[in-house]
């Protein structure tokens, strides 16, 4: 019955994981999945996360089915944290919000709609994006394209090729955009770019869906939802995925919200009704135990503000291992320019690295990095910086 399958390949980052616990060497490195590290190289588990799951079992109680939508609490808790509280988008009722199985189950449930119900729409993504992006959308039967992004000769944004790719696109073509920290570059549009690009997607008539998987990881939980609020207020049409695996450490809860923003109530009730429709013939409906968490933490105000420190501290921690990268390297290599890990924002940076120079690292010192030269600097310490540095500057010719 199933001989004809082809064999699985693996994800690439999630194998390389893999190759990098099965490694004997005691002072290895993993600087390829994007998980947030503290200090000592433990995935932390914030007390805040801790307090709200000690309420949910102190009120006991059954735990039926949520709603296909989710939770309401949830729900409206997202909408808050992205758009604000008092966002016109908001009070007028405009916004369709999902609780989704992560950000990626947000993704794909996007995608599943926009096949259904703008079946000629294609996709356009950034080069390079998260490699799922792509498989997550054609796996939903939708074409993909992608535009300029990243400039390896400045280690910035392409963007005057970005906008004329864009500019070309046929009316109601979907452009997928990070809306903070770039995945897997850390090389994100300026507030003043993002206020070029938006007159030209309404003009255009296209359908921006943003990815929001790292709020707080940037410049800080509001400064990171701007591209989301300018968006929103510019009176467009879009979706944005949001996840609280990182900000909130909680990986394996999946939670996750999906919002689309409508041209008013009335349309956000037949897109998130249509929105149910496709959850329920994939998951039906998602976890009660994630809803309970991210309610909890963003209305309980000691909660809420012990979670703002926390995400502070974590931000906080990676970009002063950016510095330490930084300097070590510049130590090692004189006359080399390594300015962008300073600029790039999050928890990811390209390091110009070739795939036979990871290879090396891989090979020969034991840091794990995927084969882009991408590096999750959340994987770095102060126990390990100045070894990697040292190994990347050893690779570099």
């Amino acid at each position: 019955m199933f001989q004809h399958l082809e064999p699985y390949a693996g994800d690439p980052i999630l194998s390389l994981n893999d190759a990098f616990q099965k490694d004997p060497r005691t002072d290895k490195v993993n600087l390829s999945i994007g998980i947030y590290f503290d200090n000592e190289g433990r995935i932390p588990v914030l007390q805040c996360v801790r307090d709200a799951e000690a309420q949910m079992l102190a009120e006991g109680g059954a735990k039926p089915y949520l709603p296909i939508e989710g939770a309401a609490a949830m729900r409206r808790a997202v909408q808050h944290l992205l758009f604000g509280a008092e966002h016109a988008a908001v009070k007028a009722g405009r916004i369709a919000t999902l609780q989704t199985v992560g950000s990626s189950g947000g993704l794909r449930v996007g995608a599943d709609f926009i096949k259904r119900w703008l079946p000629g729409s294609a996709m356009c993504m950034s080069d390079p994006s998260w490699d799922n992006h792509r498989a997550m959308f054609e796996g939903a039967g939708i074409a993909v394209h992608a535009y300029p992004y990243y400039d390896p000769a400045t280690g910035g944004v392409r963007f005057d090729a970005m906008r004329e790719a864009i500019a070309a696109l046929p009316a109601r073509s979907v452009v997928l955009l990070h809306a903070c920290c770039h995945n897997p570059t850390g090389v994100d549009l300026s507030r003043e770019q993002w206020q070029q690009l938006v007159p030209m997607l309404r003009q255009r008539e296209l359908l921006p869906y943003l990815d929001l998987a790292y709020q707080g990881y940037g410049d800080g939980i509001a400064e990171d939802a701007y591209a989301v609020r300018l968006l929103a207020d510019s009176g467009l049409s879009f979706f944005v995925a949001n996840s609280f695996s990182k900000s909130m450490s909680v990986y394996g809860e999946r939670a996750g919200a999906l919002s689309v923003v409508c041209s008013d109530a009335a349309e956000a009730e037949l897109v998130l009704g249509q929105l149910k429709a496709t959850v329920r013939r994939n998951y039906s409906s998602p976890a009660i135990h994630a809803a309970g968490i991210v309610s909890r933490v963003l209305t309980d105000p000691k909660l809420r503000g012990a979670w703002e420190a926390d995400v502070a501290a974590m931000r906080g921690r990676i970009q002063t291992m950016r510095r330490s990268l930084h300097a070590t390297l510049s130590a090692k290599k004189p006359g080399r320019d390594f300015g962008y890990f300073l600029t790039q924002r999050g928890m990811f940076s390209y390091t110009g690295l070739s795939a036979a120079q990871v290879d090396r690292l891989r090979e020969q010192y034991g840091v794990y990095l995927i084969r882009s030269g991408r590096i999750c600097v959340a994987g770095l310490n102060t126990g390990n910086v100045e070894r990697t540095a040292s190994a990347m500057a050893a690779v570099i010719d």
